[in-house]
Protein backbone atom coordinates (compact mmCIF):
# COMPACT_ATOMS: atom_id res chain seq x y z
CA UNK A 1 0.00 0.00 0.00
CA UNK A 2 2.75 2.48 0.64
CA UNK A 3 4.54 1.71 -2.49
CA UNK A 4 1.15 2.39 -4.12
CA UNK A 5 0.45 5.67 -2.74
CA UNK A 6 4.43 6.60 -3.31
CA UNK A 7 3.65 6.75 -6.73
CA UNK A 8 0.27 8.43 -6.75
CA UNK A 9 2.33 11.25 -5.01
CA UNK A 10 0.75 10.27 -1.82
CA UNK A 11 4.03 9.92 1.01
CA UNK A 12 3.31 7.27 4.21
CA UNK A 13 1.83 8.87 7.12
CA UNK A 14 0.70 5.61 9.43
CA UNK A 15 -1.69 3.06 8.81
CA UNK A 16 -4.34 5.19 9.80
CA UNK A 17 -4.03 8.26 7.62
CA UNK A 18 -2.29 5.87 4.45
CA UNK A 19 -5.62 3.68 4.84
CA UNK A 20 -8.08 6.87 4.22
CA UNK A 21 -5.69 8.13 1.16
CA UNK A 22 -6.15 4.93 -0.58
CA UNK A 23 -9.83 4.36 -0.33
CA UNK A 24 -9.93 7.82 -1.77
CA UNK A 25 -7.68 6.89 -4.92
CA UNK A 26 -9.37 3.54 -5.60
CA UNK A 27 -12.99 4.63 -4.48
CA UNK A 28 -13.39 8.28 -5.19
CA UNK A 29 -14.70 8.79 -1.40
CA UNK A 30 -12.65 11.13 1.13
CA UNK A 31 -13.13 9.81 4.18
CA UNK A 32 -11.35 11.28 7.68
CA UNK A 33 -10.12 9.31 11.22
CA UNK A 34 -10.45 10.92 14.08
CA UNK A 35 -9.21 10.23 17.97
CA UNK A 36 -11.76 8.66 20.10
CA UNK A 37 -10.22 9.76 23.03
CA UNK A 38 -10.39 13.08 22.01
CA UNK A 39 -13.88 13.45 21.04
CA UNK A 40 -16.42 15.24 23.81
CA UNK A 41 -19.95 13.68 23.47
CA UNK A 42 -21.74 12.89 20.37
CA UNK A 43 -20.96 14.19 16.72
CA UNK A 44 -22.87 16.98 15.24
CA UNK A 45 -22.49 18.94 11.77
CA UNK A 46 -23.26 22.64 11.98
CA UNK A 47 -22.61 25.86 10.44
CA UNK A 48 -19.54 27.64 12.26
CA UNK A 49 -20.21 30.58 14.92
CA UNK A 50 -19.20 33.66 13.05
CA UNK A 51 -15.63 34.50 14.32
CA UNK A 52 -15.45 31.08 15.60
CA UNK A 53 -11.34 29.99 15.38
CA UNK A 54 -10.29 26.14 14.30
CA UNK A 55 -6.73 24.91 14.27
CA UNK A 56 -6.37 22.80 11.61
CA UNK A 57 -3.69 19.79 10.95
CA UNK A 58 -1.73 22.08 8.66
CA UNK A 59 -0.57 23.64 12.26
CA UNK A 60 -2.86 26.78 10.29
CA UNK A 61 -5.44 28.59 12.67
CA UNK A 62 -8.24 30.42 10.61
CA UNK A 63 -11.30 32.30 11.57
CA UNK A 64 -14.28 30.79 10.47
CA UNK A 65 -17.69 32.83 9.46
CA UNK A 66 -21.50 31.26 9.41
CA UNK A 67 -21.05 30.04 5.66
CA UNK A 68 -18.52 27.35 6.90
CA UNK A 69 -19.59 23.79 7.95
CA UNK A 70 -18.31 22.33 10.92
CA UNK A 71 -18.01 18.64 12.12
CA UNK A 72 -17.88 19.08 16.20
CA UNK A 73 -18.84 17.58 18.90
CA UNK A 74 -20.44 18.61 22.20
CA UNK A 75 -17.72 21.08 22.94
CA UNK A 76 -15.45 22.09 19.91
CA UNK A 77 -15.04 22.23 16.42
CA UNK A 78 -13.13 18.92 14.99
CA UNK A 79 -12.65 19.47 11.25
CA UNK A 80 -13.35 21.93 8.74
CA UNK A 81 -15.89 19.37 6.80
CA UNK A 82 -14.99 17.84 3.35
CA UNK A 83 -11.69 20.13 3.74
CA UNK A 84 -9.34 19.28 6.13
CA UNK A 85 -9.42 17.71 10.11
CA UNK A 86 -8.78 19.44 12.83
CA UNK A 87 -5.39 19.08 15.19
CA UNK A 88 -7.25 19.05 18.27
CA UNK A 89 -8.70 15.48 17.16
CA UNK A 90 -6.10 14.24 14.71
CA UNK A 91 -4.64 10.82 15.20
CA UNK A 92 -1.47 10.35 16.55
CA UNK A 93 1.13 7.47 17.09
CA UNK A 94 -0.33 6.85 20.68
CA UNK A 95 -4.00 6.38 19.13
CA UNK A 96 -5.74 3.46 20.13
CA UNK A 97 -9.56 4.05 19.22
CA UNK A 98 -10.45 6.10 16.64
CA UNK A 99 -13.85 7.30 15.16
CA UNK A 100 -14.19 7.04 11.06
CA UNK A 101 -15.76 9.62 9.44
CA UNK A 102 -17.64 9.06 6.05
CA UNK A 103 -19.95 11.41 4.69
CA UNK A 104 -21.49 13.14 1.02
CA UNK A 105 -21.42 16.96 0.95
CA UNK A 106 -23.49 18.99 -1.69
CA UNK A 107 -20.49 20.14 -4.16
CA UNK A 108 -22.72 23.75 -3.77
CA UNK A 109 -21.65 23.64 0.13
CA UNK A 110 -17.93 22.82 -0.14
CA UNK A 111 -17.05 25.24 -3.54
CA UNK A 112 -14.27 27.63 -2.61
CA UNK A 113 -14.49 27.34 0.91
CA UNK A 114 -11.06 25.95 0.62
CA UNK A 115 -9.71 28.74 -1.60
CA UNK A 116 -11.19 30.82 0.42
CA UNK A 117 -8.86 30.51 3.56
CA UNK A 118 -6.18 29.71 0.95
CA UNK A 119 -6.16 25.80 1.44
CA UNK A 120 -6.56 22.84 -1.42
CA UNK A 121 -6.67 19.45 -0.37
CA UNK A 122 -7.72 15.84 -1.78
CA UNK A 123 -11.07 16.14 0.10
CA UNK A 124 -11.95 19.36 -1.22
CA UNK A 125 -11.17 18.92 -4.89
CA UNK A 126 -13.66 15.59 -4.99
CA UNK A 127 -16.93 17.12 -2.71
CA UNK A 128 -16.55 20.20 -5.08
CA UNK A 129 -16.67 18.53 -8.32
CA UNK A 130 -18.89 15.68 -6.96
CA UNK A 131 -18.92 12.60 -5.24
CA UNK A 132 -21.14 9.47 -5.64
CA UNK A 133 -23.95 9.56 -2.28
CA UNK A 134 -24.16 5.90 -2.62
CA UNK A 135 -20.89 5.62 -1.90
CA UNK A 136 -20.45 5.72 1.45
CA UNK A 137 -21.27 2.20 2.66
CA UNK A 138 -19.07 0.56 0.13
CA UNK A 139 -15.90 2.97 0.93
CA UNK A 140 -16.46 2.43 4.61
CA UNK A 141 -16.64 -1.05 4.70
CA UNK A 142 -13.34 -1.16 2.35
CA UNK A 143 -11.54 0.95 4.82
CA UNK A 144 -12.34 -1.17 8.12
CA UNK A 145 -11.28 -4.05 6.14
CA UNK A 146 -8.05 -2.55 5.27
CA UNK A 147 -7.46 -1.04 8.54
CA UNK A 148 -8.00 -4.87 10.84
CA UNK A 149 -5.72 -6.54 8.25
CA UNK A 150 -2.81 -4.16 8.75
CA UNK A 151 -3.45 -2.79 12.40
CA UNK A 152 -6.06 -5.36 13.83
CA UNK A 153 -8.40 -4.43 16.31
CA UNK A 154 -12.35 -4.35 16.94
CA UNK A 155 -14.79 -2.78 14.66
CA UNK A 156 -17.18 -1.19 16.93
CA UNK A 157 -20.97 -0.13 16.45
CA UNK A 158 -21.92 1.99 13.66
CA UNK A 159 -23.78 5.72 13.64
CA UNK A 160 -25.60 6.13 10.20
CA UNK A 161 -27.67 9.24 9.48
CA UNK A 162 -29.35 9.45 6.37
CA UNK A 163 -32.06 11.43 5.28
CA UNK A 164 -33.65 10.48 1.97
CA UNK A 165 -35.52 13.27 1.54
CA UNK A 166 -32.31 15.44 1.25
CA UNK A 167 -30.11 12.92 -0.46
CA UNK A 168 -30.06 13.95 -4.01
CA UNK A 169 -31.25 11.39 -6.64
CA UNK A 170 -30.82 11.15 -10.14
CA UNK A 171 -34.04 12.09 -12.27
CA UNK A 172 -35.45 10.07 -14.94
CA UNK A 173 -34.22 12.37 -18.16
CA UNK A 174 -36.16 11.98 -21.54
CA UNK A 175 -34.58 11.11 -24.69
CA UNK A 176 -36.51 11.30 -27.80
CA UNK A 177 -35.26 8.82 -30.40
CA UNK A 178 -35.60 11.40 -33.76
CA UNK A 179 -33.44 13.97 -31.42
CA UNK A 180 -30.79 11.43 -31.55
CA UNK A 181 -30.94 11.57 -35.43
CA UNK A 182 -30.74 14.83 -35.34
CA UNK A 183 -28.08 16.05 -33.27
CA UNK A 184 -25.56 12.90 -34.61
CA UNK A 185 -26.31 12.50 -38.06
CA UNK A 186 -26.61 9.06 -38.28
CA UNK A 187 -29.51 6.51 -37.90
CA UNK A 188 -29.35 3.76 -34.74
CA UNK A 189 -32.11 1.06 -34.08
CA UNK A 190 -33.89 1.34 -31.20
CA UNK A 191 -32.27 -1.76 -29.45
CA UNK A 192 -29.30 -0.31 -30.19
CA UNK A 193 -29.80 2.82 -28.27
CA UNK A 194 -31.22 1.03 -25.00
CA UNK A 195 -28.41 -1.51 -24.90
CA UNK A 196 -25.65 1.08 -24.57
CA UNK A 197 -27.74 2.93 -21.91
CA UNK A 198 -28.23 -0.29 -19.97
CA UNK A 199 -24.37 -1.38 -20.63
CA UNK A 200 -23.93 1.76 -18.62
CA UNK A 201 -25.79 0.72 -15.47
CA UNK A 202 -28.66 3.11 -16.31
CA UNK A 203 -32.39 2.22 -16.11
CA UNK A 204 -34.33 2.59 -19.41
CA UNK A 205 -38.08 2.67 -19.69
CA UNK A 206 -39.62 3.27 -23.14
CA UNK A 207 -42.87 5.54 -23.90
CA UNK A 208 -43.71 5.62 -27.43
CA UNK A 209 -41.09 7.23 -29.56
CA UNK A 210 -39.13 8.44 -25.83
CA UNK A 211 -37.11 7.07 -23.48
CA UNK A 212 -37.01 7.53 -19.51
CA UNK A 213 -33.71 7.02 -18.76
CA UNK A 214 -32.32 6.84 -15.01
CA UNK A 215 -28.75 7.07 -14.43
CA UNK A 216 -27.09 5.09 -11.50
CA UNK A 217 -25.43 7.18 -8.59
CA UNK A 218 -22.27 7.94 -9.13
CA UNK A 219 -23.31 9.58 -12.79
CA UNK A 220 -24.44 12.56 -11.54
CA UNK A 221 -23.13 14.54 -14.51
CA UNK A 222 -25.99 12.96 -16.57
CA UNK A 223 -29.01 15.60 -16.01
CA UNK A 224 -30.25 16.39 -19.42
CA UNK A 225 -31.14 15.02 -23.04
CA UNK A 226 -27.90 16.40 -24.36
CA UNK A 227 -25.80 14.14 -21.42
CA UNK A 228 -27.86 11.23 -22.25
CA UNK A 229 -27.02 12.10 -26.50
CA UNK A 230 -23.37 12.68 -25.88
CA UNK A 231 -23.27 8.94 -24.22
CA UNK A 232 -24.47 7.24 -27.51
CA UNK A 233 -22.12 9.39 -29.34
CA UNK A 234 -19.03 8.44 -27.61
CA UNK A 235 -20.19 4.51 -27.17
CA UNK A 236 -20.85 4.45 -31.15
CA UNK A 237 -17.17 6.04 -31.73
CA UNK A 238 -16.75 9.80 -32.52
CA UNK A 239 -14.64 8.60 -35.73
CA UNK A 240 -17.76 7.08 -36.64
CA UNK A 241 -19.98 9.89 -36.92
CA UNK A 242 -19.94 11.38 -40.21
CA UNK A 243 -18.18 15.24 -40.74
CA UNK A 244 -20.58 17.66 -42.71
CA UNK A 245 -20.15 20.88 -43.25
CA UNK A 246 -22.96 23.17 -41.79
CA UNK A 247 -24.93 25.63 -44.43
CA UNK A 248 -24.97 28.67 -42.26
CA UNK A 249 -26.88 31.74 -43.43
CA UNK A 250 -24.39 35.32 -42.25
CA UNK A 251 -25.59 39.00 -42.51
CA UNK A 252 -23.08 41.78 -42.12
CA UNK A 253 -23.84 44.43 -40.12
CA UNK A 254 -23.12 48.17 -40.67
CA UNK A 255 -20.77 49.62 -39.70
CA UNK A 256 -20.77 53.88 -39.57
CA UNK A 257 -17.94 55.96 -40.73
CA UNK A 258 -17.56 58.09 -38.49
CA UNK A 259 -16.88 55.03 -36.00
CA UNK A 260 -12.93 54.32 -36.05
CA UNK A 261 -12.40 50.49 -35.81
CA UNK A 262 -10.47 49.57 -32.88
CA UNK A 263 -8.26 47.11 -34.71
CA UNK A 264 -6.88 50.18 -36.51
CA UNK A 265 -6.36 51.26 -33.04
CA UNK A 266 -4.20 48.83 -32.03
CA UNK A 267 -2.04 48.73 -35.36
CA UNK A 268 -1.11 52.21 -34.78
CA UNK A 269 0.29 51.17 -31.02
CA UNK A 270 1.84 48.35 -32.88
CA UNK A 271 3.57 51.29 -35.12
CA UNK A 272 4.35 53.26 -32.01
CA UNK A 273 6.19 49.77 -30.31
CA UNK A 274 3.74 49.01 -28.01
CA UNK A 275 2.71 45.07 -27.69
CA UNK A 276 -0.55 43.89 -27.02
CA UNK A 277 -1.47 42.03 -23.29
CA UNK A 278 -4.27 40.04 -22.25
CA UNK A 279 -4.68 40.50 -18.29
CA UNK A 280 -7.34 38.71 -16.29
CA UNK A 281 -10.49 40.58 -15.79
CA UNK A 282 -10.29 39.71 -11.87
CA UNK A 283 -6.94 40.97 -9.83
CA UNK A 284 -5.95 41.26 -6.37
CA UNK A 285 -7.97 43.57 -4.19
CA UNK A 286 -4.76 45.24 -2.63
CA UNK A 287 -3.14 46.73 -5.78
CA UNK A 288 -6.53 47.67 -6.66
CA UNK A 289 -7.10 49.70 -3.21
CA UNK A 290 -3.60 51.11 -3.86
CA UNK A 291 -5.05 52.22 -7.73
CA UNK A 292 -8.30 52.78 -6.41
CA UNK A 293 -9.23 53.66 -3.40
CA UNK A 294 -12.11 55.08 -3.39
CA UNK A 295 -13.90 53.02 -5.82
CA UNK A 296 -15.83 49.84 -4.49
CA UNK A 297 -14.97 46.60 -5.89
CA UNK A 298 -17.23 43.50 -7.06
CA UNK A 299 -16.21 40.56 -5.07
CA UNK A 300 -16.06 37.23 -6.63
CA UNK A 301 -18.51 34.26 -4.58
CA UNK A 302 -15.81 31.70 -5.99
CA UNK A 303 -12.47 33.23 -6.80
CA UNK A 304 -9.65 30.61 -8.57
CA UNK A 305 -7.24 32.18 -5.78
CA UNK A 306 -7.07 34.66 -3.00
CA UNK A 307 -4.92 37.08 -5.50
CA UNK A 308 -7.81 37.21 -7.98
CA UNK A 309 -11.02 37.25 -6.19
CA UNK A 310 -12.29 40.75 -7.26
CA UNK A 311 -13.15 42.04 -10.50
CA UNK A 312 -11.03 45.20 -11.59
CA UNK A 313 -11.70 48.49 -11.22
CA UNK A 314 -8.46 49.72 -13.59
CA UNK A 315 -6.49 47.65 -16.20
CA UNK A 316 -3.29 49.12 -14.40
CA UNK A 317 -3.34 46.70 -11.96
CA UNK A 318 -2.65 43.78 -14.62
CA UNK A 319 -0.17 45.61 -17.06
CA UNK A 320 1.89 46.43 -13.92
CA UNK A 321 1.67 42.59 -12.74
CA UNK A 322 2.62 41.64 -16.71
CA UNK A 323 5.88 44.96 -16.57
CA UNK A 324 7.12 43.11 -13.12
CA UNK A 325 6.88 39.80 -15.01
CA UNK A 326 9.12 41.21 -17.68
CA UNK A 327 11.25 43.44 -15.75
CA UNK A 328 12.39 40.26 -13.62
CA UNK A 329 13.41 38.85 -16.80
CA UNK A 330 15.67 41.53 -17.91
CA UNK A 331 13.31 43.36 -20.25
CA UNK A 332 14.28 46.89 -20.08
CA UNK A 333 12.16 48.93 -21.95
CA UNK A 334 8.26 48.11 -22.09
CA UNK A 335 5.36 49.15 -24.04
CA UNK A 336 2.37 47.85 -23.29
CA UNK A 337 -1.61 48.01 -24.61
CA UNK A 338 -4.50 46.69 -23.46
CA UNK A 339 -8.55 47.01 -24.50
CA UNK A 340 -11.08 45.51 -22.11
CA UNK A 341 -13.91 46.23 -19.45
CA UNK A 342 -13.41 47.98 -16.15
CA UNK A 343 -15.69 46.59 -13.22
CA UNK A 344 -17.14 49.39 -10.82
CA UNK A 345 -20.17 49.36 -7.99
CA UNK A 346 -22.38 52.51 -8.23
CA UNK A 347 -25.85 52.39 -5.97
CA UNK A 348 -25.29 48.90 -5.31
CA UNK A 349 -25.07 47.49 -9.00
CA UNK A 350 -22.15 46.37 -11.28
CA UNK A 351 -21.15 48.46 -14.19
CA UNK A 352 -18.64 47.72 -16.98
CA UNK A 353 -17.08 50.52 -19.25
CA UNK A 354 -15.06 49.75 -21.85
CA UNK A 355 -11.42 51.15 -22.09
CA UNK A 356 -7.84 51.43 -24.17
CA UNK A 357 -5.03 51.38 -21.42
CA UNK A 358 -0.98 51.65 -21.98
CA UNK A 359 1.84 51.20 -19.69
CA UNK A 360 5.51 52.49 -20.66
CA UNK A 361 8.73 52.54 -19.05
CA UNK A 362 12.01 52.67 -20.14
CA UNK A 363 14.07 54.37 -23.28
CA UNK A 364 12.40 56.28 -25.24
CA UNK A 365 14.44 54.88 -28.57
CA UNK A 366 16.44 51.95 -28.57
CA UNK A 367 20.51 51.94 -28.07
CA UNK A 368 21.80 53.64 -31.49
CA UNK A 369 24.59 55.90 -32.72
CA UNK A 370 22.61 58.25 -34.27
CA UNK A 371 20.64 59.61 -31.35
CA UNK A 372 21.83 59.91 -27.47
CA UNK A 373 19.62 57.18 -25.04
CA UNK A 374 17.51 59.01 -23.17
CA UNK A 375 14.74 57.53 -20.92
CA UNK A 376 11.09 57.99 -21.45
CA UNK A 377 9.18 61.13 -20.20
CA UNK A 378 6.02 62.55 -20.18
CA UNK A 379 5.42 63.85 -23.59
CA UNK A 380 6.52 60.54 -25.51
CA UNK A 381 3.03 59.32 -23.87
CA UNK A 382 1.63 62.24 -25.11
CA UNK A 383 2.43 62.21 -28.14
CA UNK A 384 1.36 58.26 -28.46
CA UNK A 385 -2.09 59.82 -27.48
CA UNK A 386 -2.53 62.45 -29.88
CA UNK A 387 -1.25 60.22 -32.51
CA UNK A 388 -4.46 58.24 -31.68
CA UNK A 389 -6.42 61.32 -31.44
CA UNK A 390 -4.72 62.34 -35.08
CA UNK A 391 -5.52 58.85 -36.95
CA UNK A 392 -9.28 59.96 -35.86
CA UNK A 393 -8.87 63.42 -37.92
CA UNK A 394 -9.98 65.33 -34.27
CA UNK A 395 -7.13 66.65 -32.22
CA UNK A 396 -8.13 69.37 -32.34
CA UNK A 397 -11.42 68.44 -30.98
CA UNK A 398 -9.35 67.30 -27.29
CA UNK A 399 -7.37 69.11 -25.04
CA UNK A 400 -5.00 68.38 -22.12
CA UNK A 401 -5.49 69.91 -18.54
CA UNK A 402 -4.15 69.58 -15.46
CA UNK A 403 -5.36 66.63 -13.78
CA UNK A 404 -5.97 64.24 -10.45
CA UNK A 405 -5.66 60.26 -9.87
CA UNK A 406 -4.77 58.87 -7.26
CA UNK A 407 -2.59 56.25 -8.63
CA UNK A 408 -0.78 59.21 -10.32
CA UNK A 409 1.86 62.09 -10.16
CA UNK A 410 0.40 64.97 -8.93
CA UNK A 411 2.78 66.95 -10.97
CA UNK A 412 2.57 64.97 -13.72
CA UNK A 413 -0.39 63.97 -14.48
CA UNK A 414 -2.94 65.67 -17.28
CA UNK A 415 -7.02 64.60 -17.86
CA UNK A 416 -7.90 64.57 -21.47
CA UNK A 417 -11.16 66.45 -22.09
CA UNK A 418 -13.05 66.43 -25.56
CA UNK A 419 -14.65 70.19 -26.54
CA UNK A 420 -17.79 69.80 -23.91
CA UNK A 421 -15.61 68.92 -21.16
CA UNK A 422 -16.53 65.16 -20.78
CA UNK A 423 -14.02 63.34 -19.13
CA UNK A 424 -11.92 61.31 -22.31
CA UNK A 425 -8.91 59.65 -19.81
CA UNK A 426 -5.95 60.51 -17.54
CA UNK A 427 -1.96 60.38 -18.94
CA UNK A 428 0.82 60.36 -15.80
CA UNK A 429 3.83 59.21 -13.85
CA UNK A 430 2.59 56.15 -11.60
CA UNK A 431 2.24 58.02 -7.97
CA UNK A 432 6.45 57.90 -6.35
CA UNK A 433 4.08 56.38 -3.07
CA UNK A 434 3.21 52.96 -4.91
CA UNK A 435 6.73 52.45 -6.45
CA UNK A 436 7.48 50.37 -3.48
CA UNK A 437 3.93 48.79 -3.51
CA UNK A 438 5.08 47.29 -7.09
CA UNK A 439 8.14 47.08 -6.83
CA UNK A 440 8.71 50.07 -9.23
CA UNK A 441 13.04 51.07 -9.59
CA UNK A 442 12.21 53.41 -12.85
CA UNK A 443 9.21 56.15 -13.96
CA UNK A 444 6.01 53.84 -15.33
CA UNK A 445 3.69 55.99 -17.27
CA UNK A 446 -0.09 54.95 -17.33
CA UNK A 447 -2.79 56.13 -19.64
CA UNK A 448 -6.43 54.72 -19.78
CA UNK A 449 -8.96 55.96 -22.24
CA UNK A 450 -12.40 55.74 -22.62
CA UNK A 451 -13.49 53.67 -25.61
CA UNK A 452 -16.54 55.05 -26.75
CA UNK A 453 -14.44 58.39 -26.69
CA UNK A 454 -11.46 57.68 -28.75
CA UNK A 455 -13.29 55.36 -31.69
CA UNK A 456 -15.14 58.42 -33.10
CA UNK A 457 -13.48 59.85 -35.96
CA UNK A 458 -14.23 63.04 -38.43
CA UNK A 459 -15.67 62.30 -42.12
CA UNK A 460 -13.01 63.33 -44.48
CA UNK A 461 -14.39 66.33 -46.20
CA UNK A 462 -13.18 67.39 -49.67
CA UNK A 463 -10.70 70.47 -49.62
CA UNK A 464 -9.38 72.17 -53.41
CA UNK A 465 -5.84 72.66 -53.16
CA UNK A 466 -5.03 76.66 -53.22
CA UNK A 467 -2.44 78.06 -55.61
CA UNK A 468 -1.51 81.00 -53.51
CA UNK A 469 1.41 80.54 -51.08
CA UNK A 470 1.54 80.22 -47.43
CA UNK A 471 3.43 83.01 -45.50
CA UNK A 472 4.63 82.26 -41.29
CA UNK A 473 5.29 84.47 -38.93
CA UNK A 474 6.59 83.65 -35.98
CA UNK A 475 6.12 85.18 -32.18
CA UNK A 476 7.58 85.50 -28.71
CA UNK A 477 4.37 86.37 -25.94
CA UNK A 478 5.47 86.50 -22.55
CA UNK A 479 2.55 85.40 -20.11
CA UNK A 480 1.47 84.02 -16.97
CA UNK A 481 3.71 80.99 -15.86
CA UNK A 482 0.46 79.22 -15.06
CA UNK A 483 -1.29 79.76 -18.67
CA UNK A 484 -2.22 77.08 -20.66
CA UNK A 485 -0.60 77.09 -24.46
CA UNK A 486 -3.31 75.55 -25.95
CA UNK A 487 -5.88 78.15 -24.88
CA UNK A 488 -3.89 80.81 -26.60
CA UNK A 489 -3.73 78.26 -29.55
CA UNK A 490 -7.23 77.55 -29.83
CA UNK A 491 -7.91 81.54 -29.63
CA UNK A 492 -5.98 82.32 -32.54
CA UNK A 493 -7.68 79.64 -34.31
CA UNK A 494 -11.17 80.91 -33.36
CA UNK A 495 -10.50 84.15 -34.33
CA UNK A 496 -8.55 83.98 -38.05
CA UNK A 497 -9.75 82.16 -40.90
CA UNK A 498 -6.64 82.81 -42.91
CA UNK A 499 -4.50 81.24 -39.74
CA UNK A 500 -3.43 77.27 -40.73
CA UNK A 501 -1.68 76.51 -38.36
CA UNK A 502 -0.16 76.88 -35.10
CA UNK A 503 3.65 75.71 -34.12
CA UNK A 504 4.64 75.71 -30.72
CA UNK A 505 8.60 75.56 -31.23
CA UNK A 506 9.77 77.00 -27.95
CA UNK A 507 8.94 77.68 -24.06
CA UNK A 508 11.79 79.49 -22.00
CA UNK A 509 11.49 80.50 -18.46
CA UNK A 510 15.02 81.72 -17.05
CA UNK A 511 17.57 84.71 -17.40
CA UNK A 512 15.68 87.58 -18.95
CA UNK A 513 12.17 86.75 -17.79
CA UNK A 514 10.39 87.87 -14.74
CA UNK A 515 9.35 85.78 -11.95
CA UNK A 516 6.32 84.04 -12.38
CA UNK A 517 5.61 84.92 -16.30
CA UNK A 518 7.27 82.36 -19.18
CA UNK A 519 8.07 82.97 -22.63
CA UNK A 520 5.85 80.76 -25.47
CA UNK A 521 7.21 81.14 -29.33
CA UNK A 522 4.20 80.61 -31.35
CA UNK A 523 5.07 79.91 -35.56
CA UNK A 524 1.43 80.94 -37.31
CA UNK A 525 0.91 79.57 -40.85
CA UNK A 526 -0.99 82.38 -42.52
CA UNK A 527 -2.74 81.79 -46.46
CA UNK A 528 -5.60 83.17 -48.14
CA UNK A 529 -7.52 81.13 -50.66
CA UNK A 530 -8.20 83.81 -52.73
CA UNK A 531 -4.93 85.90 -53.20
CA UNK A 532 -1.69 86.40 -52.41
CA UNK A 533 -1.05 87.52 -48.93
CA UNK A 534 1.16 91.28 -48.90
CA UNK A 535 3.25 92.45 -45.99
CA UNK A 536 0.63 94.90 -45.58
CA UNK A 537 -2.19 92.39 -44.69
CA UNK A 538 -0.02 90.35 -42.42
CA UNK A 539 1.38 93.16 -40.62
CA UNK A 540 -1.59 94.40 -39.88
CA UNK A 541 -3.27 90.76 -38.58
CA UNK A 542 -0.55 90.37 -36.34
CA UNK A 543 -0.99 93.77 -34.89
CA UNK A 544 -4.45 93.16 -34.02
CA UNK A 545 -4.22 89.82 -32.82
CA UNK A 546 -1.03 91.16 -29.87
CA UNK A 547 -4.26 93.27 -29.11
CA UNK A 548 -6.60 91.08 -28.47
CA UNK A 549 -4.13 88.56 -26.74
CA UNK A 550 -2.58 91.46 -24.71
CA UNK A 551 -6.33 92.06 -23.62
CA UNK A 552 -7.60 88.26 -22.71
CA UNK A 553 -4.36 86.74 -21.74
CA UNK A 554 -2.27 89.70 -20.93
CA UNK A 555 0.54 88.40 -23.09
CA UNK A 556 3.29 90.43 -24.27
CA UNK A 557 5.37 90.33 -27.29
CA UNK A 558 8.79 89.78 -26.32
CA UNK A 559 11.60 92.17 -26.98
Amino acid sequence: MQEKLRRCGQRSLGPLVDVTNYVLLELGQPLHAFDLNKIEGDIVVRRANEGETLALLNEQTITLNDDVLLIADQAKALAFAGVMGGEESAVNDDTSDIFLECAFFLPITIAGKSRQFGLHTDASHRFERGVDPELCYRALDRAIELLISIAGGEVGPLTDVTSDTTLPKNKAVTLRFERIQRVLGVELSEQTVENYFLSLGMQVSKSGAEWLVTAPSYRFDVAIEADLIEEVARLYGYDNLPQNSLNISGSLSSVEEKTQPLDRIKDLLVDLGYQEAITYSFTDEAALKLLTPNTDVYRLKNPISSDLSVMRTSLWAGLLKAMDANIKRNEESIRFFETGLKFTVEEGELKQQQVLSLLATGKAQPEQWGEATRALDFYDIKHDVESILALNGLASEYQFKSGQNDALHPGQTAELVNKAGEHVGYIGLLHPALESDFDVKKPVYLVELLQSQIQTKAIPVFESMTKYPSVRRDLALIVDEAQQVHDIVDYIYSQYDLVKEVITFDIYQGKGIETGRKSVALGLILQDKSKTLVEIDVEQLITELLGKLNNVFKAQLRE
